[in-house]
């Protein structure tokens, strides 16, 4: 067992029965940080991430009950990570969103940071966005600054935002944003490094599915090595580590590990 990643107080597994739960749960937390941080700081700053099961939690956000319960003129929205190709194709993260989510709740388009995948290179991009993310918060070269929340997927390979295994991206210590080109998917993906995602004040990790089953126990508790498994990568420097996942993907997991949640309505 790898005592290091499943002993932090501040990680938690909270198992839910189906993928529609996860989604609702990850929706009650956002709506949960967003008060919090709205009433203690006046503003609530969150990293997307794309996906299936993102792609339901926006669209859950966006409806008349739990939009209204959100000041949506407070918040700040950014993206982990973002396939880099036009916002209107596809497989654009920010397309995802904004369809799902941005059209149809009153959040203010200067609160939308999303990664300008018009600037060429894709390393030009990357540098364009981490920038950004530092004029927002006001930090200096070497300082990571610190999301209230960030969302995360993982990728049957134990990827995560577009850190893959093997890649240069994970080794990345001081930028905050990098371009690379993934070999794996045959794509250029910009992506949050490590160490920003890590200096987040809550980092929530959204799985579903028994193809994750195997490869999420091994995240948890196989041998540390990160090269192979990047969502090992990602462990709060001071914030607080929660997994949301379903039954199918917590298959292989401990039974006493894990808390499990009854299905929201």
């Amino acid at each position: 067992m790898n005592a290091s990643l499943n002993d932090k107080k501040e990680q938690e597994i909270l198992v839910c029965p189906d993928a529609k739960s996860v989604a609702l749960e990850a929706a009650a937390t956002f709506v949960r940080l967003a008060t919090d941080s709205i009433r203690e700081r006046g503003r609530f700053t969150a990293a997307l991430s794309g996906g299936s099961t993102p792609r339901s939690l926006f669209e859950i956000l966006a409806t008349p009950h739990w939009e209204k319960q959100i000041e949506w003129k407070k918040v700040h929205l950014f993206w982990g990570d973002e396939r880099y190709v036009p916002d209107a194709y596809p497989e654009s993260n920010f397309r995802m969103t904004l369809e799902t989510l941005l059209s149809r709740v009153p959040v203010p388009p200067v609160n939308v940071h999303r990664i300008k995948t018009e600037l060429a290179p894709a390393e030009a991009a990357a540098e364009n966005y981490e920038t950004e993310i530092a004029r927002f918060f006001g930090t200096a070269p070497g300082q990571f600054p610190s999301f209230d929340l960030v969302f995360l997927g993982m990728g049957t390979n134990a990827h995560t935002a577009s850190l893959f295994p093997h890649s240069n991206a994970i080794h990345e210590t001081s930028r905050l944003v990098v371009a690379e080109y993934v070999a794996e998917v045959r794509m250029w993906r910009i992506t949050m490094t490590a160490p920003l995602l890590n200096a987040a004040k809550n980092v929530i990790f959204l799985i579903s599915g028994a193809d994750k089953a195997s490869v999420l126990r091994d995240v948890l508790f196989g041998d540390h090595d990160p090269e192979r498994k990047p969502a090992q990568l990602i462990r709060p420097a001071r914030g607080r580590l929660t997994w949301i996942i379903d039954s199918a993907a917590a298959a292989q997991l401990p039974p006493e590990s894990y808390r499990l949640l009854s299905s929201r309505t």
